[in-house]
């Protein structure tokens, strides 16, 4: 928006995954390079990223220097849930989210757009 001050501006992106594959959702490493890439697509700036194994689940969490990408999935259930949140004005986070979908290959995904920005 032209001649909006921006105090900070934040984009939130989250939504679930259906009917994706077993195998993708109880791959860790691959999990792991999904989120290592999808900060990479959104321009996002990545300081860290943790795995953990919730056996068959699975849960990613990457701090950028913008906020976070998160992945939790249920392989049983063909199910994950995913977060992209960015304060960054030069990153997408909507596209990293869109690169999630695109490699995770669910039957069906939902998602929401969220404007976490405080404006003056």
């Amino acid at each position: 928006m032209e001649g909006v001050r921006y105090k900070v501006y934040g984009k939130h992106v989250y939504g679930n995954l259906y009917g994706c594959s077993y195998e993708l959702l109880a791959d860790s490493e691959f999990l792991k390079g999904v989120v290592v890439e999808a900060a990479k697509v959104g321009n996002m700036t990545l300081l860290d990223v943790k795995v953990w194994r919730i056996s068959p689940g699975v849960s990613v969490v990457a701090v950028i220097l913008e906020s976070h990408i998160a992945i939790h999935t249920w392989p049983e259930f063909g199910f994950a849930t995913v977060d992209v949140y960015s304060c960054g004005k030069h990153s997408n986070p909507e596209k990293a989210f869109k690169y999630i979908v695109e490699v995770l290959k669910p039957a069906r995904f939902e998602y929401t757009v969220a404007d976490r920005s405080y404006i003056e």
